[in-house]
């Protein structure tokens, strides 16, 4: 297994890092300890979370399932580093009360005491921003950080779904306050999707951020969905994102030459696409989200993949980036 360290820390995470968003909603809690045994077994130690995840009634139902699976000992809880993420309502749907959601001090701490609950565990190794609160000024969730780190109960914060003057703006309040900031940033991208390249990554490359990408198969639409399709595959093959992606006639003609070219490689899509961003300059690991044993299995072997730069170039070639910011933006 591959480790490299998180942003500017001396924290060593696995490549690939192990989503849990699956955990509870499509995979049982026997299923997903097992995931976890065998993640871990691979040395995969950098599993992520958020507090909303299980979603509806079942909120906080993930961190239940990782909470447990922590419990059953064995140095598990030494072994790994925990992310997990905060602003989102934790009430039951319907009860929007004010102060249970976003980033304000108040709920910082509500909601780092029930993560903590939940996961059965004293202290976060990353906590996330799991997205922008422009009512709460960084001068107040810095302070609120502040106390958590002071306290033990967390050891990192990260961001998620920032823009890169966000990054900028949140880092340049922990600098006047004399504190480390932001360590990392969770954000979208893969082949398909490169906006990041523009801002986010500059950005987090120079607060030296680590840079952890979800969706790296953009909602299935790199894992060979048109071959699925055309397999008679199952119908998540073509749902939600990838779907309305590959309405569009230019994704969907992107798309088969992206699954053509691997085809004449003899090479997995999903695992082209992850080993693509481990290439990426700045990319700490790219977050799988297997639902069961196979895709982790399938998750790892993109490890192993060594994309050659004629490989690259031409991958380039089907999904091209956006090129270098301010350039990006001309004419």
């Amino acid at each position: 297994m591959e480790y490299t360290q998180l942003g500017r820390t001396g924290l060593k995470v696995s490549r690939l890092v192990l989503g849990t968003m699956n955990f509870g909603p499509q995979t049982g809690e026997a299923d997903s300890h097992a995931i976890m045994d065998a993640a871990l077994d691979a040395g995969l130690n950098f599993f992520d979370t958020a507090n909303v995840y299980g979603w509806g009634d079942d909120k906080g139902r993930t961190e239940e399932i990782i909470g447990s699976w922590l419990a059953k000992g064995g140095g598990r809880r030494e072994k790994v580093v925990i992310a997990t993420k905060v602003f989102g309502n934790m009430g039951p749907d319907g009860a929007n009360w004010p102060n249970h959601d976003r980033l304000s001090a108040v709920n910082i701490r509500r909601a780092v005491e029930g993560s903590l609950r939940r996961l059965g565990t004293d202290h976060i190794d990353l906590y996330q921003f799991h997205h922008v609160d422009r009512a709460t000024p960084w001068d107040e969730i810095w302070q609120a950080i502040d106390v958590l780190v002071q306290q033990g109960k967390i050891v990192y914060a990260g961001s998620s779904n920032h823009a890169g003057w966000h990054i900028a703006q949140a880092n340049e309040s922990a600098r006047r306050r004399g504190t480390l900031g932001l360590v990392s940033e969770q954000c979208l991208y893969n082949l398909a999707e490169r906006r990041a390249e523009m801002e986010v990554i500059p950005a987090a490359e120079a607060y030296g951020l680590g840079v952890i990408p979800w969706s790296p198969l953009h909602g299935g639409l790199l894992g060979g969905v048109l071959r699925k399709e055309r397999e008679g595959g199952s119908a998540r093959a073509a749902s939600g994102r990838s779907a309305d992606a590959l309405a569009n006639t230019k994704v969907r003609e992107q798309v088969q030459a992206y699954e053509d070219l691997l085809d004449k490689h003899g090479l997995a899509p999903g695992e082209v696409a992850l080993a693509w961003l481990l290439t990426r300059p700045g990319v700490t690991g790219p977050i799988v989200g297997p639902r069961t044993l196979g895709q982790l299995e399938s998750a790892l072997r993109a490890l192993e993949l060594r994309l050659d730069e004629d490989l690259l170039t031409a991958l380039d070639g089907v999904f091209p980036g956006p090129g270098p910011s301010p350039e990006a933006f001309a004419w």
